[in-house]
């Protein structure tokens, strides 16, 4: 009796091609979604303990938390600190950042509404009774 080759020798070229190309079937990636959710649970459960959370912190005088300044903060306190307004030049000299990064933060910081542009080159902070 002759064999039919419909359905079943799809089937084989089919799962010929994923082996061969290397492509990810959808047990595979049910097997890495259960995995992640693994990993999702065990990163939230280290990082609410209370084990982790005094080590996390650095403690500074008085017992109160400090954070590092990120850049953002760090240009923002300078533009704070010229209430007239200050030149891109002059902030990148005294926050010692390269052109590419203090442009991108300086973009974030106007769309966010924290500086606001006077003129070509030249910023000032919007908020400045936080000083």
């Amino acid at each position: 009796m002759v064999k039919k080759r419909g359905k079943a020798s799809f089937d084989a070229m089919v799962k010929f091609f994923m082996q061969s190309y290397n492509i990810p079937s959808k047990k595979d990636i049910d097997k890495l979604i259960s995995r992640m959710d693994q990993l999702e649970k065990f990163i939230i459960s280290t990082l609410t303990s209370p084990k982790n959370r005094r080590l996390s912190r650095k403690q500074g005088a008085g017992g109160k938390s400090e954070h590092p300044l990120t850049a953002s903060d760090k240009v923002l306190e300078i533009i704070k600190r010229r209430g007239e307004g200050i030149g891109f030049a002059e902030i990148q000299a005294q926050s010692g950042f390269g052109e590419k990064k203090l442009r991108n933060i300086i973009f974030r910081l106007s769309k966010i509404g924290k500086i606001s542009r006077i003129s070509r080159g030249i910023y000032i902070s919007t908020n400045r009774d936080n000083l």
